[in-house]
Parts: C-alpha cells; structure tokens; sequence
C-alpha cells in the first residue's frame, strides 16, 4: 500500500474496537495518525497498546493531548461543531469511525442515543469541507438493508448495495440503522455539491480482540470463560449472521478509503451465515467450556432473523476478500483476550 506513507490521517473513534485495529495498520503503513475520541465507551489505553506495539514512547502528554513521535491522541467531542472543525485542520483524509452504537441489546433499547450520530457526522462532513481534506471514509453497517428481506430463517438471500434503495425505497433496520443511511446520503451530498472524495464500507457483524460485550461473539466468548452453566444465548438460536473478522474489515477500509472516491458504497462480509446456536457451539469448542445445558433465552432481542452480504463489489473494485474464517477468527478472539497463548500470535 504505497499509498499510506506520510499521509496525515485523522481516525474518528480511534480508540475503539475498530477504529484501534485501523491506527495499528495506518502506523504499519507509515502514515502519521491523529486519534480523535470521547472516550465514552472506550479507552485510551488501546492507543497505548497499539504504540507501544510499535515501540512508540509517549513524548508529551497534557491534559487529554497526548503525543507519541508523529501520532497524536485527543479527546473530542465531535457532536459540538467547534470542536470538529479544530481538530480536522492539517489533514489529508479523515477515516469515521466514531458512532453512538452498540449490539442487538443496545440498538433496540438506546434509540434516541443512536440518533446523536446524525449530529456527529454532519459536524465531521462539515469540518472536513472546510479544513480541504482531500478525501472522506464512512463506515456504515448492513443495518442500512431492509428489514423485509432479513425476516425469514434460513434464507440464502445475499443482501447487495443496490438492496438499501430496493425499489426506490429504504427500509432501514432502527433507529441505528436510519441514522447511518442518513450519514451515507449525507456524505454523498456533499460529494455531489461541493466534489468532496468520498467512500463507504458497510460492516456487517465485526468482531476480534478489543470489542466490548455487549456484541455477540464477545458476550459468547465472556460466558464461556466464566463458565456459566446454563450457557445463555439470546434469542432462539436460529438467527445467522455473516460474522467478519476485525483484520479483513481493516484491510476493506483502507482499500476503499484508497481506491473509491464517488461515495460508492461496499459491502465487507463473508458471503457466509452461521446460525447462532451454532457459533456458540464454537465458542465453547474454542474455550473448552463443556455446561450442562445450554439456554435459548428468547425474551431477549435477536434482531433481523438472518444477515449475510454479497461481496461481489468490494472483490471487484477493491481486489478484497476476506482471509480469516469464523473458526479461526474465534480462536484468534480467545487466544489474544483471554490466554497466554496472546504472545503467540
């Protein structure tokens, strides 16, 4: 990627879950990284451990500014304006990652919080106008497909980009989901308007060392290691998902931040479905926890009834396919976060 060297990259949402994972590959690729979050639901101590994996030594610190040789950490707000526009100016390419979001349980019952996300991309498409930053990343969610062709078990229906405007209409999945197609619209208005570069990747299911549990596979993986018996899965089990490793969802973000300029949405999957009863078996293959019973709590939210995503764009106008599959990325999870096995890797 010999894009990357010495561009000025500000991350929104750095210090979390995925937004970490793409400062860790951005300091590999020799851009210089500015790491902006609120630190509301994450921690900084991820950027630490993302530096200090690259042998980055803190070299100033004041207050919520901290520094490490050509990276900077700070904590903002983005839904105040002042805020945004301070922190945009000097860079070339902005990657958003910073959303109000959360799991199944979260979406269905914070809906006004998953709402904060239209002031927060507007502030950062709007900074990032007027500080000429040259290109914008979105990062958007299969949330944005309608919910009429994920309402039936065991369907084989790949849901593709062109689904969000079935029919001319959108049928968004939430709160969540109206919000982020709302920012996907929005950034293409302005594309539209004013030529600003711009790319979407639609994330379905992420998850990988660093994510909170309140998503799935983590939740799973944090039962097992508690050995919890009953072993409660939400729902029926019968829901599937199109789980995507955290390293493949790095990789498609840059590719399209690199490559795709017109707004043009990309799905990042697998193509493949796992019912859930099924991956918690997995998990509890991977952490060795053998319970007695395992409970299908169905007063729980299980969301859409199945979600899977046709990749045959990101393959096509990114040359990207995912390389880690569930199994492995299951083991990965556990290994990193909860044994020794972590030095191996």
């Amino acid at each position: 990627m010999s894009f990357w060297p010495s561009k000025r990259v500000l991350v929104t949402g750095g210090a979390g879950f995925i937004g970490s994972h793409v400062v860790d590959q951005l300091i590999e690729l020799g851009a210089h990284v500015t790491i902006v979050d609120n630190l509301d639901k994450d921690s900084v101590q991820n950027i630490l451990e993302v530096w200090s994996k690259h042998n980055l030594d803190v070299t100033e610190k004041n207050g919520e500014h901290v520094r490490a040789g050509d990276h900077t950490f700070l904590k903002c707000d983005l839904e105040d304006r002042g805020q945004a526009r301070h922190v945009m100016r000097g860079h070339e390419i902005v990657i958003h990652l910073a959303a109000t979001v959360g799991g199944r349980g979260y979406i269905d019952t914070h809906p006004a919080d998953c709402c904060h996300n239209l002031a927060l991309d507007h502030n950062v498409f709007d900074a990032a106008l007027r500080a000429e930053v040259d290109r914008v990343h979105y990062a958007s969610t299969a949330c944005v497909y309608p919910v009429s062709l994920q309402a039936e078990y065991d369907s084989g229906y790949l849901l593709s980009e062109e689904d969000a405007f079935r029919n001319g209409w959108a049928n968004c999945d939430r709160e969540y989901g109206w919000a982020k197609f709302i920012g996907e619209q929005e950034l293409l208005a302005y594309h539209k308007q004013y030529d600003i570069n711009g790319s979407i990747c639609r994330y379905v299911t992420a998850y990988g060392p660093r994510e909170n549990d309140t998503h799935a596979i983590i939740a799973l993986i944090r039962k097992a290691v508690e050995r919890q018996d009953p072993y409660i899965v939400w729902g029926t089990g019968e829901q599937d998902r199109d789980f995507t490793y955290v390293s493949d969802i790095v990789e498609g973000t840059l590719l399209a931040t690199e490559k795709i300029t017109d707004g043009t949405a990309v799905n990042l999957g697998t193509s493949k479905r796992y019912k859930m009863k099924d991956v918690a078996k997995m998990v509890l293959e991977v952490s060795g926890h053998k319970p007695n019973h395992i409970s299908f709590d169905t007063s729980k939210p299980e969301g859409v009834r199945t979600r899977a995503l046709d990749i045959t764009r990101a393959k096509r106008l990114l040359g990207w396919e995912p390389r880690v599959d569930l199994k492995e990325g299951l083991r990965l999870t556990y290994c990193l976060l909860y044994t020794s096995d972590a030095a191996d890797e």
